[in-house]
């Protein structure tokens, strides 16, 4: 591999909120053939030099899509981009902690995913989760790693949340995804204004996530407070098929500009 440029020389003026890029689809359509195409890591170096702030991986047990390789090549690669983070995200209670242990990333996202589940579709439940997921969190920042809990947007989750000693949240954003542009819309997103505010309150970190593209990313990015990060995958490579890498990282650092722009 050849070194990279400098992340500077990309010219694309970070935002507010970072955009981390979930790799785990090109992983997917890698591993339909036995090619190593396309590549995971030439992907990830396309959406760095293109201006985003992190890379998301959520590494199944099943490795259906991203494989112990490329939490470990894509470790590597990050070296040499020391302001990028490193999101590693899954249930802690399978396969992640080892990955926690071995790499030590800026991040960690505990979520509450089966080892068949399709795809994540739900937050933690508390009080029901607490006594498992105290250990975890605490080994992880024992680690240095910062921990963020996968959350439905329910305020008075946030208080647990904070017991637990996690520093963020990530929002799980499928139901707004699915309300935006209806008449749900503007009553969802209340319900996750007000989950960050709860959140902000407890001086928690608020992350946000799934189904989130660049039809509704900078509404939701206007009206729900104190979003420090999003982790885009499916729709982001699904935009790149068609406009590349680079345009469409752009595009969604765009997005998140124009949510700021009247603020």
């Amino acid at each position: 591999m050849n070194p990279l440029v400098a992340p500077e020389s990309s010219g694309y003026k970070s935002a507010r909120c970072a955009l981390s890029v979930n790799v785990n689809k090109v992983a997917l359509l890698r591993n339909t053939r036995h090619l190593g195409i396309p590549s995971v890591l030439r992907a990830a170096e396309a959406c760095l030099l293109a201006g985003a702030q992190g890379i998301t991986v959520h590494p199944r047990p099943d490795a259906r899509h991203i494989r112990t390789q490329d939490v470990h090549d894509l470790a590597a690669l990050l070296k040499v981009w020391p302001q990028v983070e490193y999101n590693i995200e899954g249930n802690p209670t399978q396969n992640l902690m080892d990955f926690v242990r071995e790499v030590r990333p800026h991040q960690v996202t505990f979520v509450p995913d089966s080892e068949d589940q399709f795809t994540s579709d739900h937050g933690w439940q508390f009080p029901a989760d607490m006594a498992r997921l105290r250990p975890l969190v605490a080994e992880a920042r024992a680690l240095g790693v910062r921990v963020s809990l996968f959350m439905d947007p329910i305020p008075e989750a946030m208080a647990y949340v904070a017991e637990l000693g996690a520093e963020r949240i990530e929002l799980y954003t499928e139901t707004f995804a699915s309300a935006f542009g209806t008449e749900r819309e503007a009553a969802v997103l209340a319900g996750f204004t007000r989950t960050a505010e709860a959140a902000l309150a407890l001086g928690l970190g608020i992350n946000a996530g799934h189904d989130l593209n660049r039809d509704n990313l900078t509404a939701f990015l206007r009206v729900v407070p104190g979003v420090q990060e999003v982790s885009i995958g499916h729709a982001l490579v699904a935009d790149a098929l068609e406009l590349g890498y680079t345009e469409t990282v752009r595009d969604y650092q765009r997005c998140i500009q124009r949510a700021y722009a009247a603020a």
